[in-house]
């Protein structure tokens, strides 16, 4: 019989080996990055969970065959060497080869970077995301997710998993996957909306990390037909200004996150944290005007914001405010959902807002509305029948406080602080109207 207790084999991990003490000997594990052959001597990168390690070899050290990405464990001393990445490197005593690769890399990892085309990338995938850089740009990712877990809780927000097959779409229109259910019309989830909006009632703060699905026909670099979205929604707000500010709470802890515990992966990306601590809101329809005014060009469209004029409002905010985040608040009715509350000094406009991030539209939220009488009219007036959203509206016709959320597409919210140029670099696996696979 054997018990096992949660205290088994445990290696030395990058971290332990970089914030060690010198001269101290380690056992670890890792893939072959890179080798290099010099005779007597052979200089070994040893690919770790977190970070890679430079590791010497003397003659007679490497087992035959040894090759890049064998998966291998080594023991040896770890010391200074200024040359190295971080400053030390392993001075190998032992190696030994767990498993070899049946074939070799399509691209060579040693590279600082890949020089791939997008097409090409991605169809290499699953061998691609082991390069250094590609890595680090999820490893960034997961400090943003965990800021945001982190973050919530500590203000009094539970987490939530809401379904991703639902009966209808949250936000209406066209751009939702269709499923056969059993024989009943179902589709995949566009966001968690009604379904957080109603936990409001149960647990007052929500929030949700998960997938969300549109069936848009883009093929931009901003677009993907699934996403991950970082939501929440919050009751008993006085204004959707503390929806905002819980956002703005939410990105400062996130950039903090981030220079503590994530600097080696900034500076591999060469990423320039934005500053988070004090972020200008305008409102939709001066957003537009000031833009306009100021780089000369004539507004198209009065009821939504294309990405040229995104660019140009973040272009103004970094250069009026000095800042990479700027909130557009206020937008017109006719452009938001049907559960967007209208202002009540001009129902035009709605208690709404985007957060732009170095141009390019993060993050929509804003007040919901909460009086049943209030929702089924503005469903009526926009020719939707109430009868289909009978469950959504049982929150209302039950009581519910004011309140207010947000979703944060967390791949667009990744490319633009790691400096990419199209948001498929920041989904591992993604998904668009050609692509399936990998």
């Amino acid at each position: 019989m054997k018990f096992v207790t949660g205290e088994g084999k445990k290696l030395t991990t990058y971290q332990q080996i970089a914030e060690g003490g010198r001269n101290n000997p380690v056992t670890v594990h890792g893939a072959v990055h890179a080798l290099r052959d010099m005779g007597g001597l052979a200089f070994l990168t040893l690919r770790m969970a977190r970070g890679a390690v430079q590791c010497v070899c003397a003659q007679g050290t490497l087992p035959e065959g040894l090759c890049e990405e064998c998966s291998v464990e080594l023991s040896g001393t770890v010391r200074d060497e200024a040359r190295a990445p971080g400053g030390f490197e392993i001075a190998v005593e032992t190696l030994t080869v767990l498993s070899r690769p049946a074939e070799p890399m399509p691209v060579s990892l040693g590279k600082r970077r890949l020089e791939l085309n997008l097409d090409t990338e991605l169809a290499l995938r699953p061998a691609v995301l082991r390069h250094l850089r590609e890595r680090a740009v999820f490893k960034i990712q997961e400090g943003l997710v965990r800021a945001f877990r982190d973050y919530l809780a500590e203000e009094g927000f539970t987490e939530v998993h809401t379904p991703k097959i639902v009966h209808a779409g949250a936000e209406g229109g066209s751009n939702i996957f269709k499923l056969d259910y059993f024989g009943k019309k179902a589709y995949l989830a566009q966001s968690p909306q009604f379904y957080k909006q109603t936990m409001v009632g149960v647990f007052e703060r929500v929030f949700e990390v998960g997938p969300v699905f549109r069936a848009e026909k883009h093929a931009t670099p901003r677009h993907l037909n699934e996403y991950t979205g970082l939501d929440f929604e919050m009751g008993f707000i006085d204004s959707f200004y503390d929806v905002v500010e819980m956002e703005a709470g939410y990105l400062r802890r996130a950039m903090g996150l981030l220079a503590e515990e994530y600097a080696g992966e900034l500076e591999l990306l060469d990423v320039e944290l934005p500053g988070a601590d004090k972020i200008p809101c305008l409102r939709f329809d001066d957003a537009k005007r000031l833009a306009a005014e100021k780089y000369g060009y004539k507004i198209r469209d009065p009821y939504d914001l294309e990405p040229e004029e995104e660019i140009r409002i973040g272009q103004y905010a970094k250069e009026e405010f000095g800042s990479d985040f700027v909130f557009v608040t206020h937008y017109p009715s006719k452009k938001r959902p049907f559960y967007a509350m209208d202002d009540p000094e001009d129902p035009r406009y709605t208690l709404s807002f985007d957060l732009l991030f170095r141009g390019m539209e993060v993050t929509t939220g804003g007040q919901r509305i909460h009086d049943c009488a209030r929702q089924t009219a503005k469903m009526e007036e926009r020719g939707m029948d109430p009868a289909e959203f009978e469950s959504y509206l049982m929150i209302h016709k039950h009581g519910m406080p004011p309140h207010g959320g947000l979703g944060i597409g967390l791949e667009r919210l990744t490319m633009k602080l790691c400096g990419l140029d199209n948001v498929r670099y920041a989904s591992l696996f993604p998904r668009d109207r050609s692509r399936l696979e990998p």
